[in-house]
């Protein structure tokens, strides 16, 4: 009988979850109902879910609004009619639905009922009469037509907190003032999810509308079966086909891979192309290749990890780099007879390369089966107290304090608090999945309407949880700036040296010297994956020097392991093989090359299999609970409570089957595959090889990427403790991003804060086309640069190749211009035109070298002079910091420059800090604030320190425990008078 139900994916407008929605359908005793979201499909798959585990008959339909104003409500007869109306949702632009539906075969249309407004009907279009409308309807023409009305019980709230939340959602979506939020942007307060019995109530006159709309919906039929696989599932012209293909291209890779095949690796192959056959996953390998194919093809990088890397097959069709069989990768954490998702190859491509593979794949597979899988920005607990702040008229002053409030003083916040976290997580507006691609068999508007984000391509209303139970399985095509600064490098070092680096020869940089030092010295900055503090402190904890060791870093370094403490117990066994004698014997066995600790996801399916004696099934439920993937609370603690009851059974002691559990638990949400961290070790040993033997091209890259843990000013500073001159943008040697001359790297126009890209592109192309400039009035003729931007340029000292005084260009620019142009404004002008100058004569200036940071440091965020030659107070004499091991136990004082801060907290909740500084020699201090000190003595932006501390040691690394901190001031600008 409910013909037009909304969940909280009517964005901004509805509030029950499909939980709740399916819930009072049985408690208000339907056993059928249409799920008509306004203008959107994103709950329709997972309420479905649901309703056929609680013998709910759900019909999918849409509720199509131009903003409030309901046009017509439309309700799929079958699944032909679903996917015609969400073509005509995808196809619609939003507050452009027709007031008259097309003629549509498969589905019914109902129109809100008025009373003046009578037309004729097509056989599938009805007139929807709503409560509020049943005393108006005696009085229309509607009233001789009763067998094409229908009961439009509207059902979007349960109770009048519902309503409020409700008006709450529409203030914030009209980004007004609740007192000011109109009725027409208001639902009826009646539109209740009333049950079977008071809808009986309300329609007792006419209860011929109620039968008429239960007759409609029951002549509706959507069959859906969940688990069945829905990608696309021929990749050529037949399945036969796509086995022989498949297997032709992992037995070419084969040979390509290995220069000796051993029955080992034969048997291994054999095994997963059986495996692959019978689980029907041919076709998903073979689009994997093909888009890695194309990616080659165009010479875009590319790195393909995830739980991937654990298959021969992979490995052998170039997907991944990784060779399972050098690490014993474990192929059951990837594809096994129990597994019905298809295997996860997350395909990583430079930032510039990635839009281009997408395009690719659209293209390949056509729009009508592809789109991008999309993702929910939900209301989180803060953000909502300050959005209801500004819809209940708040000051800023007042909602800054609400937000740092758990207890509100006044009733006005405390109505805030309730309602922030009664709204809590409902979904806001409709994003992207950072890169979930759907390729299906069907047309995806079988499943679903598609949006169009500013990316281009169509993009589906539901996300990844929803796909996978819809049995659509994502491809992740991603991307990372670590591939643009490895591209970048290559290419660089051939332009300024000439020489071509094999990039792929994996192999000779995991046993290079150069590289392992690199490694063993935490000398790692730039480097994709290796280069944060806290990396870089864990390699030169263990002492890493092999690619080994790396994978094992690349994952225990992730937070859930770190946390639990086996990231310590892990560097203990690793440096102290006495150590190991702390593990389980059996725990041993089953991990012993990372001495009985679990470093891995597959680790899990491992000791849950071997020591747990849970099945393969059970310890695939166990891994997706602990990557955050899985959905069913339910069946995870059934598969918990079955590892303790087995370990009880093999007579474990309690404390053992506690520890175990807990090591288990301290994956959840951040572990990696071993392939996963293989794959980024690879990519690492790519950039140290890159930074050990090309460091002036590499630091470049990395700069223009962008990508990194520090800012750009220290990736600069790395640069010069290499040997490079760093340079402001000079107008006849600079491009848009850095260059590297020989040793000479000049910064890039797009560095210079405020300057225009129009400018840039036209002085870029009018030096190409015309020469160099001879000066700055030459300059001023060509391109007639407003004031403004010029001035910009002399700052940024873009002109100093004229050996000219900033002051003397101003003074010149101010007579070449003439007057300020306004900004964006194209100008074409000959010598014929050029403004007429007069000679005068300007007094002597002096450069100042302050002067000239402080310019610097507003242009680019940085001054290229070192930021201690800046500070106001004579320096201390203090140690280096490459000789705190010296001072091991004591207390010393250094002289820092602030890189970062990682905030976090101790185990009472209270607030501490790690830091990392520069000393004035270039060398990293890493310090500890603990909540007291952190308290009694903040940190106050970037700058110079003095830190006072006490210098720790652990596995001969050293660290400074802070007892005091001073910012120190800064000599004063000499611009400001």
């Amino acid at each position: 009988m409910l013909l037009n139900c909304h969940t909280f994916y009517s964005l901004r407008y509805g509030t029950l979850s499909e939980q709740d929605f399916i819930a009072q359908m049985e408690q208000g005793g339907y056993t059928h109902a249409a799920l008509t979201d306004i203008n959107n499909t994103s709950a329709f798959f997972s309420s479905l879910r649901l309703a056929q585990q609680r013998g709910v008959t759900l019909i999918p339909g849409i509720d199509f609004r131009n903003g409030v104003h309901q046009c017509f409500v439309a309700i799929a007869k079958n699944p032909a009619g679903w996917a015609t109306l969400n073509r005509f949702c995808s196809e619609t632009p939003p507050g452009k639905i027709p007031e008259r539906a097309p003629l549509w075969e498969n589905v019914f249309v109902i129109y809100p009922f008025r009373r003046d407004a009578f037309f004729a009907l097509q056989a599938n279009e009805f007139i929807g009469v709503h409560p509020r409308d049943l005393p108006q309807l005696p009085f229309s023409t509607w009233r001789h037509h009763t067998h094409k009305l229908v009961a439009l019980a509207t059902a979007t709230f349960r109770n009048k907190r519902d309503f409020n939340a409700h008006r709450l959602l529409r203030a914030i979506d009209n980004n007004c003032l609740l007192s000011k939020l109109p009725i027409t942007e208001q639902a009826d307060a009646n539109d209740l999810y009333y049950n079977k019995a008071a809808l009986q109530h309300l329609y007792r006159e006419w209860l011929q509308l109620l039968d008429q709309a239960d007759a409609l919906l029951k002549s509706c039929a959507f069959d859906f079966e969940f688990g069945i696989p829905q990608n696309k599932s021929v990749f050529s012209e037949s399945p036969g086909e796509d086995a022989r293909l498949l297997e032709a291209l992992a037995r070419n890779g084969l040979q390509y891979r290995y220069s000796r095949v051993t029955p080992l690796i034969t048997e291994r192959l054999e095994k997963e192309l059986q495996i692959i056959r019978e689980k029907n996953f041919v076709a998903y390998f073979l689009i994997s290749w093909d888009i890695v194919r194309y990616a080659k093809s165009k010479g875009y990088f590319y790195v393909g990890r995830g739980s991937g890397a654990n298959s021969l097959v992979a490995y052998c069709l170039g997907i991944t780099d990784v060779d399972p069989i050098e690490l014993d990768l474990y192929f059951e954490r990837f594809i096994n007879l129990y597994r019905e998702n298809p295997p996860d190859f997350d395909m990583d491509f430079s930032w510039k390369d990635r839009e281009d593979v997408t395009r690719y794949i659209f293209e390949k597979h056509g729009t009508t089966y592809t789109a991008l899988l999309g993702a929910y920005n939900t209301f989180q607990y803060r953000a909502a107290i300050r959005e209801l702040g500004k819809v209940f008229g708040l000051p800023k002053e007042e909602i800054d304090v609400l937000t740092a409030t758990e207890v509100p003083k006044d009733e006005m916040g405390a109505l805030i608090h309730r309602y922030s976290a009664y709204i809590q997580d409902f979904p806001n507006y409709l994003s992207i999945h950072a890169g979930g691609i759907l390729i299906s068999a069907k047309p995806i508007h079988a499943f679903s309407a598609t949006f169009m984000p500013p990316k281009g391509f169509p993009t589906v209303h539901f996300d990844m949880h929803i796909a996978e139970d819809v049995g659509l399985y994502k491809f992740d095509i991603l991307s990372q700036r670590g591939l643009g600064h490895i591209k970048d490098t290559v290419t660089y070092v051939q332009e300024n040296q000439g020489i071509t680096v094999d990039i792929h020869n994996i192999p000779k940089f995991k046993s290079d010297p150069a590289v392992r030092r690199l490694l063993e010295t935490g000398h790692t900055m730039g480097c994709f994956y290796v280069e944060s503090p806290a990396m870089r402190q864990l390699l030169r904890k263990m002492g890493c020097s092999d690619y080994i060791s790396l994978v094992a870093a690349s994952s225990i370094i992730r937070p859930g392991v770190a946390r639990s403490g086996m990231m310590q117990e892990y560097i203990r066994r690793y440096r102290f093989p006495e150590a190991r004698q702390r593990a389980h014997p059996v725990m041993l066995e089953i991990m012993p090359e990372t001495f009985g600790v679990m470093v891995y996801q597959e680790d899990v399916i491992k000791v849950a299999h071997y020591f747990a004696d849970l099945t393969l099934a059970e310890a695939d439920v166990l891994r997706r609970g602990m990557s955050g993937k899985s959905r069913s609370k339910e069946a995870f603690q059934r598969v918990k409570e079955r590892f303790y009851i087995n370990c009880a059974q093999k007579g474990y002691a309690t404390e053992l089957t506690g520890e175990v559990w807990h090591q288990i638990e301290s994956f959840a949400g951040y572990s990696f595959s071993k392939g996963h961290s293989a794959s980024y070790a690879v990519e690492s040993f790519q950039s140290l090889f890159l930074k050990a033997y090309h460091p002036l091209e590499f630091m470049c890259a990395v700069i223009n990427n962008f990508g990194g843990f520090y800012r750009t000013e220290f990736y600069i500073h790395e640069a010069r403790l290499a040997g490079a001159t760093v340079l402001p943008p000079c107008i006849n040697r600079s491009e848009a991003a850095c260059i590297i001359t020989g040793k000479d790297i000049y910064l890039g126009f797009i560095f210079i804060n405020g300057l225009e890209q129009q400018l840039i592109r036209r002085l870029l192309w009018d030096r190409a086309h015309r020469g160099a400039f001879q000066d700055l009035e030459d300059f001023v003729m060509r391109l007639q640069p407003s004031l403004e931007q010029l001035k910009l340029l002399i700052k940024a000292g873009a002109f100093s190749f004229t050996g000219l005084h900033n002051k003397t260009l101003y003074w010149k620019a101010h007579t070449a211009v003439g007057k300020t142009i306004p900004a964006g404004t194209e100008y074409v002008q000959t010598a014929l035109f050029a403004p007429e100058q007069r000679p005068f004569t300007l007094p002597e200036f002096h450069t100042n070298t302050l002067e000239t940071a402080y310019d610097q440091m507003e242009l680019f965020g940085f001054t290229l002079e070192s930021p201690f030659k800046l500070v106001a107070v004579p320096l201390p004499p203090t140690p280096p910091a490459d000789e705190m091991l010296r001072f091991e136990g004591r207390i010393i004082t250094l002289i820092g420059y602030l890189v970062t801060i990682k905030p976090t907290r101790t185990v009472k909740g209270d607030r501490m800090y790690f830091g990392t500084f520069l000393d004035p020699n270039g060398q990293w201090i890493d310090t500890t604030h603990f909540a007291p000190v952190a308290k009694a003595y903040p940190f106050r932006g970037k700058g110079v320190y003095r830190l006072t501390g006490k210098v720790d040691v652990a596995y001969g690394v050293p660290s400074l425990t802070v007892h005091a901190m001073e910012k120190l001031p800064l000599l004063p600008d000499p611009r400001v008078e």
